[in-house]
This record gives structure tokens, sequence and C-alpha cells, in this order.
């Protein structure tokens, strides 16, 4: 007689051996290899981590320590010069003069100090070139920044600041500057500072103030046609003179200066076309040291000269 206690199913089958490691004593050894594999990982990861981090401060003291301070230095001036291409720049301080002959100067600098610029322009939108001189042995990246407002950098999308990256030794490069507003009279600073020594700072004082208004102001890329004459700063000796049309700011049949002299030139609405006799285009006259000159052509009979140029602007395209 079959019991209802009694089961028909074997008992390895209702009651099967349990597996070794499925014990009761496999789940707390699984846990704790867990564990210890897992803190093995956090130590490994908290090591490499911190060596990673290591090494990027060391990169970054070492990236630091190479702008060795007295390499930006000579005869406590920092090695790095700003100005306007205007002829109208003097000692920012009253604590220089002009030197007898430019051409003749024994020093490395381009200018005895720092400078202070007359800019007399003819309305909003006006511009005119500022040029920085690394007069070095170091390649510099500066940051430049405008201070006392309605003048800014078109090159950087009408911000008052800009960043010129990698600029070699003994390399120039002159860059646009524009009105946003048009000022009666204001004075702005102009400062060019190295970009990991925040102290290492040339400044530049400018002086703006209005003329008259003119419909039409010449910035970078504009084609006009210019009358110009040249001299040498030094002697007044006049060197050449002529009519040519040139692209401003962008111009490889031309020296670096004469293409960035045309920069802030103006004349009314008509564009000279119509009216050629009524003269209304502007005169300015610029100054160029030999690194935005001949200074670069091996050679050249003007390779040391100063030189100056009037322009004035005849016509400009329609379009």
């Amino acid at each position: 007689m079959t019991r209802s206690w009694i089961s028909d199913t074997p008992d390895e089958v209702e009651h099967p051996p349990i597996p070794l490691g499925l014990n009761k004593m496999a789940v707390p050894r699984a846990a704790l290899i867990l564990s210890v594999v897992t803190a093995i990982g956090l130590i490994l990861s908290s090591v490499w981590l911190g060596l990673s981090a290591i090494s990027f401060l060391d990169n970054v003291d070492s990236s630091l320590s190479t702008t060795d301070v007295e390499l930006l230095k000579e005869n406590d001036r920092w090695v790095w010069e700003i100005g306007l291409l205007f002829d109208t720049c003097s000692s920012r301080e009253d604590d220089w003069v002009d030197p007898d002959s430019w051409a003749d100067q024994d020093d490395k600098f381009l200018f005895p100090g720092e400078l202070r610029c007359d800019w007399q322009h003819q309305g909003e939108g006006d511009t005119a070139s500022l040029a920085v001189y690394n007069r070095g042995n170091e390649t510099l990246s500066l940051v430049l920044e405008i201070s006392g407002g309605g003048v800014v950098f078109s090159a950087n999308e009408n911000e008052p600041f800009l960043i010129i990256n990698e600029l070699g030794r003994n390399e120039s490069v002159i860059v646009e500057i524009a009105l946003t507003e048009s000022i009666e009279e204001r004075e702005v600073s102009i400062t060019a500072t190295h970009v990991s020594v925040l102290q290492a700072q040339v400044r530049m004082d400018v002086n703006i103030f209005e003329e008259v208004q003119k419909d039409i102001h010449i910035d970078y890329n504009d084609r006009v046609e210019v009358d110009y004459v040249l001299w040498d700063a030094d002697t007044d000796e006049k060197l050449d003179e002529g009519t040519l049309w040139v692209t401003a700011g962008n111009d490889p049949t031309t020296i670096d200066g004469f293409e960035w002299s045309a920069i802030g030139l103006d004349i009314d609405s008509d564009r000279g076309a119509f009216h050629p006799a009524t003269q209304t285009g502007t005169t300015h006259t610029t100054l160029l040291p030999p690194p935005i000159a001949y200074g670069n052509s091996e050679g050249h009979e003007l390779q040391d000269t100063w030189l100056r140029f009037e322009l004035k602007v005849n016509r400009a395209p329609l379009s």
C-alpha cells in the first residue's frame, strides 16, 4: 500500500547533490575573491591616476619653466615692440627723444622705448595698422588687448583682444585695428602681453581724435589707387614717387610696410570715379622700420634704411 508520505521519486533525484562551489561556503569565497580583485583594481587605478597626474604636472611645470623670463628681456626691456605705422609716434612717458639717425642706432631695439601715437581719423569704421616686432631670439606668443573702448581688432571678429601665436625671432606682424564709433577725442591703450609671463607686457598709448568725416574707409584687402612719395627718413632724400594700385594689407608685389600703409586712407562715396578733380581722398604719412621695409632683402641698397611714405588715395573700385 502506497503511503502518501513515501515518494515515488528516487532520493538522488528529489535531493540532488549540490555541485562543488555552490554550497553554502561558495558564495562567501566568491565575494571575497571579487572583493580582492576589485581592491587590487582600485589600487592599480589609483596608482595609474596618480602617476598620470604627476606626469601632467611635470609637463605643465616643464612647459612653464622653458619660458625663462631673462630670455624675454634685454637691457631691462621686454624684447618685443608695438607701434602704429603713422609717423605720429613719440615717447609714451617723455623719457626719450628721437635719435639723430634711426638707421644708425646701436641698440637692437627699433625705438628707444614705448610709444605714444596720434591717430587722426575720419569717422566710424576708420582703420589703422598696428605692427608688432619681435626683437629677441626666442619665439613669442602674445596677447594683444585694447582698453579704453571704441577700437577693436578686425581680424578677431571685432573683439578688443587678439592672440598672436609663434612670432619667430626677429620677425614682425602687422594687424588692422578699427573704430567702432565716431570718437571726438579719446585715449586708448594697447598692450602686448606674453601668454605665460603675465608681468611681461609692452604698452602703447594712442590719442584718437577726429579730423573730418569720410564715407569710405580703406581696410584690409581693398584695392585702391594711390599717389605716393618715398623718402629716406633720416636724410629726407626723396627716393621715389609715383602712382599705383595696391591691395591694402595683402599685396605680395610690395613690401609689407607699404601695403599696410594703405590701411586707414579714406575717400568720399564717389570713390574718386566720377569727379577725380575734386580730390576727395585723404593723405597720411607712415614711418617704416627696416623689418617691414627692405630689412629682409639681403643685399638691397635700402636694407638698413628707415622709410617714410606719404600716401594719398585717388580711387577705389565701386564694388
